[in-house]
């Protein structure tokens, strides 16, 4: 099978099984923190830096290997491995065990998201990437729902292990269905400008330099990463101990949320950038500023509330916008980047965003709560602190956002031959 909807709908099942894999650990950090005797920064470090430091490092190589060769093949075996890693995860009987496990999940990712991407790219032209990848994202929010509403309810039946058990196992088997049913596309052939040769890694990064509209819709998309994403990791943690939750309660809470608000922000983005006016990659990004903006003030009274009914709404109103950005800022990597460096440029754009939701925000966070709590060990009291901290973050995003309309049309006419 080749049609492009069929394609359209593989890739977002397999973004599904990626986020569900990585953000399933949020829902039971609280229960291995304590199986294990760890502190706030020491769990962060075992479930969020150790993923990310191999995603990462392998993330810029294996989109050199993307670029170049075949992206199905690619994607099939990091889909597979990342997958199986997952279920060794349920099956750890301690912490080096997990922690290797945990490794192996970043290492199998690093070849996913970059494939996928490049993948769609050559099924869709430039004026309706936009569209498309963002219909991709719905995978975020089911991902997520997954990952902490029905993870959650599997932890709480069974234990933590058996929910990476209940995700790892089907991912396998989507990594056979993409082998044996997606089809290779030939790169570029749907844009006025493409390239013979594939650039070199630091050519890459020459001409992301060059291009401020690049650097500043990566940094947007990494910034709203450590802000809206960030906050999920210890969200779940947060409404356990401020609240008196079990992870099954809590992540009935956000869960939800993640699922009807998440895919209802997906939909109406898929509309919205559908619609002539958003033809012009100016409104684009001015419209991502101005969503992220104004989500960033529920996103403090979420964890500024004693009220839980209180905070609950205010995950309502922004939780929605850590999936608006996605596939419009994915498509606006892939429409300011040449065919052939496409991969790449989605690999530094992830490398940005995983810095700094995978080591950054949840190692700062951790280490924020250990130093509030002090000599007690960490509590409520102190993750509510280190997460407003981690809050304001929403504004610096929004900001990048703004600043890359500047330059867009043109570096965007550089890259593609068209806007």
């Amino acid at each position: 099978m080749s049609g492009r909807w069929y394609v359209l709908g593989i890739m977002m099942l397999v973004y599904t099984i990626n986020i569900a894999d990585r953000y399933v650990m949020s829902t039971v950090l609280e229960p291995i923190r304590l199986e294990l005797q760890l502190t706030d920064s020491g769990v962060a470090f075992l479930t969020g830096v150790s993923l990310a430091l191999f995603y990462v490092s392998l993330g810029i190589p294996l989109s050199w290997v993307a670029d170049r060769y075949n992206r199905r093949n690619l994607l099939a075996a990091a889909l597979i491995a990342w997958s199986a890693m997952t279920a060794l995860c349920g099956l750890s009987q301690g912490y080096w065990q997990l922690l290797l496990a945990r490794i192996g999940v970043g290492v199998g990712e690093a070849g996913g998201t970059p494939a996928c991407n490049t993948i769609v790219a050559d099924y869709f032209p430039a004026d309706r990437r936009p569209m498309a990848m963002t219909v991709f994202a719905l995978g975020a929010p089911i991902g997520a729902w997954l990952g902490a509403d029905m993870a959650g309810m599997v932890a709480n039946a069974y234990g933590w292990r058996a929910a990476f058990l209940a995700l790892g196992v089907p991912g396998v088997i989507m990594g056979a269905v993409v082998y044996f049913t997606i089809k290779e596309p030939g790169r570029g052939r749907l844009d006025a400008v493409s390239t013979g040769v594939a650039p070199s890694i630091m050519e890459t990064l020459r001409y992301i330099r060059e291009r401020k509209a690049s650097f500043h819709v990566m940094m947007g998309g990494g910034v709203s990463a450590l802000w809206g994403w960030g906050l999920m990791w210890f969200t779940p943690t947060f409404l356990q101990r401020t609240y008196g939750l079990d992870v099954g309660a809590a992540g009935a809470v956000v869960g939800p949320i993640h699922l009807i608000a998440g895919i209802a922000a997906s939909l109406f983005t898929a509309w919205l950038l559908s619609r002539p006016a958003f033809v012009d990659p100016r409104r684009i990004v001015w419209l991502l500023g101005s969503v992220t903006a104004i989500s960033t003030v529920p996103s403090i009274l979420a964890y500024w509330t004693n009220s839980l009914s209180m905070a609950t709404l205010m995950f309502w109103a922004f939780i929605p916008a850590i999936y608006f950005y996605i596939g419009p800022a994915m498509a606006l990597v892939q429409n300011l980047a040449p065919p052939k460096m496409r991969a790449m440029a989605i690999a530094v754009s992830l490398v940005a965003a995983n810095v700094l939701n995978l080591i950054v925000a949840p190692q700062a966070v951790g280490w924020l709560s250990d130093y509030f709590a002090g000599p007690a060990g960490p509590d409520a009291a102190s993750l509510r602190t280190a997460l407003l901290f981690l809050a304001p973050t929403g504004f610096w995003a929004a900001w990048h956002y703004w600043a890359a309309s500047r330059t867009i049309i043109e570096d965007q006419k550089i890259a593609v031959g068209y806007v």
